[in-house]
C-alpha cells in the first residue's frame, strides 16, 4: 500500500503533467478545428471533427506536425486566436521572448511561419 506522501507526489506529478498543454479552437465560425500547444516545447498540431463514409459515427481527425510547427527553443509558449471570424490559423506566442508564429494547417500537415517579433 502506497503512503499518503508518495500519493500525494503521484497526483501533483499527475496534475503538473496535464497542466503541459493548451488548447484554442480556431476563430473561424465555421471550422470546427482545434489546436493543441505543448507550452514547453511549442510543438503545435491541430485536430477536427470529419465524417466517414458508412460510420455511424464521426471521427477525430488529427494533422501531423509540418514545417515549423515541432518542437522550439525552450520557452513558455502560448496560443492567441485573433477575433476575425474568417481567420483558420492561430498564434503560437513564446511568452519569454515575445516571438511569435501563425500556425495554420496546410496541405494535410500543421504548418508555422518562422518565428518574429
Amino acid at each position: 500500500m502506497l503512503k499518503p506522501a508518495v500519493l500525494a507526489l503521484l497526483a501533483t506529478t499527475a496534475t503538473a503533467r496535464a497542466a503541459n498543454y493548451d488548447f484554442l479552437a480556431a476563430p473561424q465560425i465555421d471550422l470546427n478545428r482545434v489546436y493543441r500547444l505543448d507550452k514547453a516545447s511549442g510543438e503545435i498540431g491541430a485536430c477536427q471533427f470529419g465524417l466517414k463514409d458508412g460510420a455511424p459515427v464521426g471521427v477525430t481527425l488529427c494533422y501531423p506536425v509540418g514545417d515549423g510547427a515541432g518542437p522550439q527553443p525552450a520557452g513558455e509558449y502560448a496560443l492567441v486566436a485573433t477575433k476575425h471570424e474568417h481567420e483558420a490559423s492561430v498564434f503560437r506566442v513564446n511568452q519569454r521572448t515575445g516571438d511569435m508564429s501563425i500556425c495554420y494547417v496546410l496541405k494535410g500537415a500543421v504548418v508555422c511561419t518562422p518565428p518574429a517579433k
